[in-house]
This record gives structure tokens, sequence and C-alpha cells, in this order.
């Protein structure tokens, strides 16, 4: 099976007259989908897979068991319409009508980072698309949706998401989603979102029983490091990658803090990554290191050295990482 293969089958795929399931547990001995009452076992096909075509429609919750434990979502749950500790739902998302978008030229992008939970007083994706083409008339010509996965609670950040596949359901899930890239793609605006691929948020313990996600190689700020060693686990991160670019027609993928993405294969998953998905790769990275644009095929970096420069010299705050920052001298070289 090719990695292609792999990315794209992962979850609840529908196919002919029913949906394909495929989930990666290579430590589970069975696996099972708890679906409208009824078990239906999944069958083992090499590499830790657990996959089977069953008679199931779209708009079916479903459950993974796994070893005859508690039902769990699916890691690469398309839509949790309760939440985080709420079923799964079968999606089709070949059913997105959504427009061409404009071509992405990094030299010309203005961006609008936008947050869709505080934009509007509705806080939702369809409470943004009536103000796109004030949007644009500024000048601007990407917005970038800060993170929308499914998270812990109703509001947040989106920096702690956990069912990286599933549009946050309080925004408005994937067809509010799909609704929004719509309507910006007919704007003119391109469309950028914000993924996270160094942690999972709280919850993230319901993940880790498909495992092994997490390793003790390495470690994050924010939580446990995710294996990218895995073939699962970087499987789940590029599928994610696709899923945004080609079922929901994302533009491009801004990373969020790559110097946590930890990878040991003779290919780092990140430049993988950027070679297979059809979208602009941004890469925020935390201090000086250019792997993104020198070894990984990144189209563009955010580099946070010029906001330490000025923070400091603005607020005073030299704790943590803003120690070695706050020269006039740092602000010229960072220009």
């Amino acid at each position: 099976m090719s990695a292609e293969e792999l990315e794209r089958r992962l979850g609840a795929v529908t196919r002919g007259d029913g949906t394909a399931f495929s989930v990666g547990a290579p430590s589970a001995g069975k696996a099972d989908v708890l679906a409208s009452g009824r078990r239906h076992p999944l069958e083992p096909t090499g590499g830790g897979l657990h996959e089977a075509q069953l008679p199931i429609e779209p708009g079916t919750d479903y459950l993974y068991v796994l070893d005859g434990g508690e039902p769990l979502p699916d890691p690469c749950s398309r839509w949790q319409p309760e939440g985080l500790r709420g079923p799964s739902r079968v999606l089709d998302t070949a059913r997105f009508e959504i427009a061409d978008g404009p071509e992405v030229a990094p030299d010309e992008l203005v961006i609008y980072e936008l947050h869709v939970g505080t934009f509007t007083a509705e806080g939702t994706f369809d409470a943004v698309i009536p103000h796109l083409a004030g949007l644009r008339e500024l000048g601007v010509t990407a917005v970038e949706l800060m993170p929308v996965a499914t998270f812990p609670g109703n509001r947040g950040w989106g920096y702690d998401g956990v069912y990286t596949w599933a549009p946050h359901r309080v925004y408005g899930g994937p067809q509010g989603l799909a609704r929004l890239v719509d309507a910006a793609h007919r704007t003119g605006l391109a469309v950028i979102l914000d993924v996270v691929y160094n942690h999972i948020g709280p919850g993230s313990e319901r993940i880790a029983r498909f495992g092994p996600y997490f390793t003790d190689r390495h470690e994050t700020f924010w939580g446990p490091a995710i294996d990218y060693a895995q073939p699962a686990v970087r499987a789940w991160a590029i599928g994610n990658a696709l899923l945004s670019a080609c079922d929901y027609r994302i533009d491009g993928l801004r990373l969020d803090a790559v110097h946590s993405v930890f990878d040991d294969s003779p290919v780092h998953v990140l430049r993988e990554l950027a070679e297979r998905v059809p979208a602009l790769v941004v890469a925020e990275m935390g201090h000086d290191d250019f792997r993104p644009l020198e070894e990984w095929g990144h189209d563009a970096m955010w580099l946070d050295n010029l906001h330490h420069e000025l923070h400091v010299l603005m607020t005073g705050e030299r704790d943590g990482y803003y120690a070695a920052f706050g020269s006039m001298d740092g602000v010229v070289r960072e220009l």
C-alpha cells in the first residue's frame, strides 16, 4: 500500500453503497465499529490497520471499540457533531460544492488572520461570510483561519485541537467550513488554514489508545511529542492536510510551531507533507532555524524574532525566551 493510499483511506470514507472504515490501531488485537446499535468487526490488513467495507450510510454515528474496551471516536473523524466526547459521524466530503480559488502567489499575499469564534458576535463560519467583500475591498487577498479542529469546550484559541480532521461543531462543523471557503473563493479571496501537528490538546488520551501516537524521545512545551516514526500517525497528519487541500479546497496551510514537530525518519514528515499536498505551505518557526525553506520545501516561513525584539522594547518583559531580545540592533537586524 502506498503512503497516499493509506492517508486517503483513513477514517470513514463513503464508497459505493456503503462506507469503508479504516483505523490505525497497531496495539489492538481486535477492532469493531459500533453503529446503529450493532457491532461490525474490522479485519486486520497489515501495518496496524483494521478495515472493512460496511453497509453504513452518510449521516450515521459510529464509534470504534478496541479489544472490547470503551467505545471511542475515530482519530480521523471528519465530523464530531456532539463535540469531543460524542460519536463520530460518517460524512461524504465529495458532496461539497466549492468554487475554485484564486491563484496564490506568496509575494502577493495580504493576509487577514481571522479567529472564527471572535470575528463576529455569532462566532460561526456562516457569520463570517457577509464580511468577506469588505475584507477584499480593504486589499486583503487571503483570509487565514486560526485553527478550527474540534477542541475541548465551546470557545477557545483552537490550538488545543484533538480531532484535527473534524471542524469545530460550535463554528458550524464541516458544512459551515465548506460554505465559508466557497464564499471566500467567489469573493476572490484565498483561504489559508492554521493547523497544529506538534501536539494534541486535552483529551489526547482518547487518541493515544489507538497508538502508539506519542513518544518520550522528545518533548514539547504543550504535552507529549507526536511519534511520526509510526506510519499511521504520519498518515494522520498528511491525510489531514490532504483533506483540507483536496476536499475543502483550502489554498494554503500555516503549520503551527514546527520547531516542536520532531521526526527522526529519513524524510521529515513536514518535507513529505509539502511534497504531497497541493497547497501553499507556510511554517511558523520559533527561532533561527531555516529548515522549512532550506530542507523541507516550504513556500514561506514565519519567524518570531522581530515580534520578540519589539515586544521587549515596548513592554520591558524579559522573562523566558524574551531574555535574549530587546535591542534596537536586534530590530535593525531582523528588518
